[in-house]
């Protein structure tokens, strides 16, 4: 009896160990997974990948290179979050596809600058110039208030982070605009004059914001507006995992290896 007894016993304390180790390895496994632009997003995710991993999270990297997929997959579930976008753009994705995303943290910023094609100086833009921007509203607004700040050409009283060709109120050298997406613009540059370039997709070709003819400001509203956010979906707004996620990417550590690896070209919000 006291043999059988000793086996129950040892039955059950194996039991319980494995019952308690897979209570453990469930509470453990915090797997999410984040759609990215590849740069910067994806590497800076890929800094902070083994810093979560010791948090007990799991982050999934899922490398998107346009700026429509990585909402849909949020909103489809197929991504827990994405990391990609500014508000302005998350704002006018919503309202045209009657979605809910939502920004949970802003993490950094990109100056937009405009690139040399065929003119190497804006003083030197020809009557008729070709100027390549994006074709999306809010980074085709922040393109002309750049233009606007050079002084190329002049934008009407009111028009904002919404501002489109219509809203030019002077176009002194006669400009032509051509609007492509954001990825075509480092690919248009042999064919236009100048390109007025989002940051991520600079740095993807080549370019490096020292190159740029003109830059917006660091400290001005386009950084305070345009700050590149973590968005997911209202219902998932307080995962704590994704919670994690946004606190390591604000950390003083990623601030110093985002600084020191893009130079400028990425700026961490502060």
């Amino acid at each position: 009896m006291k043999k059988k007894a000793l086996i129950t016993l040892l039955t059950l304390i194996i039991v319980l160990a494995f019952t308690a180790c897979g209570k453990d390895e469930k509470k453990d496994d915090k797997t999410i997974k984040v759609g990215a632009n590849i740069v910067p997003h994806a590497e800076i995710l890929e800094y902070v990948k083994p810093i979560l991993k010791e948090k007990g999270i799991t982050l999934e990297i899922v490398k998107l290179e346009d700026s429509i997929t990585p909402n849909t997959g949020v909103i489809e579930g197929s991504l827990d979050a994405n990391y990609f976008q500014h508000v302005p753009y998350l704002e006018q994705f919503n309202k045209e596809n009657g979605s809910s995303l939502v920004s949970i943290g802003a993490i950094h910023y990109e100056p937009f600058g405009v690139y040399a094609g065929r003119t190497k100086d804006l003083k030197d833009l020809p009557d008729g110039a070709i100027i390549a921007v994006p074709n999306n509203v809010t980074n085709e607004a922040r393109a002309l208030l750049l233009l606007a700040q050079e002084g190329i050409i002049t934008l009407k009283d009111g028009a904002g982070i919404t501002a489109t060709i219509g809203d030019i109120a002077s176009n002194p050298k006669n400009i032509q605009f051509k609007e492509l997406a954001p990825e075509q613009l480092v690919a248009a540059l042999p064919d236009v004059d100048v390109a007025v370039i989002n940051g991520n997709y600079a740095i993807e070709g080549g370019l490096h914001v020292s190159q740029a003819l003109a830059v917006e400001a660091n400290d001005g509203l386009a950084a305070q507006t345009y700050g590149n956010i973590i968005a997911t979906t209202a219902a998932k707004k307080d995962n704590e995992a994704l919670k994690v996620l946004v606190e390591v990417l604000q950390s003083e550590d990623v601030k110093k290896y985002i600084e020191g690896k893009y130079d400028g070209a990425v700026v961490p919000l502060k």
